[in-house]
């Protein structure tokens, strides 16, 4: 059976507005080979490989934690513009939401102390 379209009404992917907030799933493991990732899903059974980027996303979901806070620790740790990593990370929460390895959890960050 395949896997139900993400896609909203129109064929649009539904949108991830910068206050989602995102774990990943307590279901799997993971373990770093050099620069990369790799993730076991016990429940699939499947293992899936993360380069370095998609890896340190990972484990920053160890906690949930919203896409604008995602974008800021990336563009904290790598040379990369806002912009472009916001959008990197928008394909990447959504594939990884697809993949089942990730999952979408209450609502907006609280603020800082």
């Amino acid at each position: 059976m395949a896997s139900p379209n993400p896609a909203g009404p129109g064929g649009r992917e539904p949108e991830l507005d910068t206050t989602a907030r995102f774990v990943a799933r307590h279901r799997s493991a993971s373990c770093r080979l050099g620069s990369e990732s790799v993730v076991l899903d016990i429940d699939q059974g499947k293992y899936f490989g993360l380069n370095d980027v998609a890896a340190r996303v990972y484990e920053l979901l160890d906690r949930p934690h919203a896409l604008s806070e995602l974008r800021d620790a990336i563009v904290a740790e790598y040379e990369v513009v806002p912009e472009t990593c916001e959008s990197d990370l928008r394909l990447l929460l959504r594939e990884l939401l697809e993949l089942g390895l990730i999952e979408r959890v209450g609502g907006p960050p609280r603020p800082a102390p």
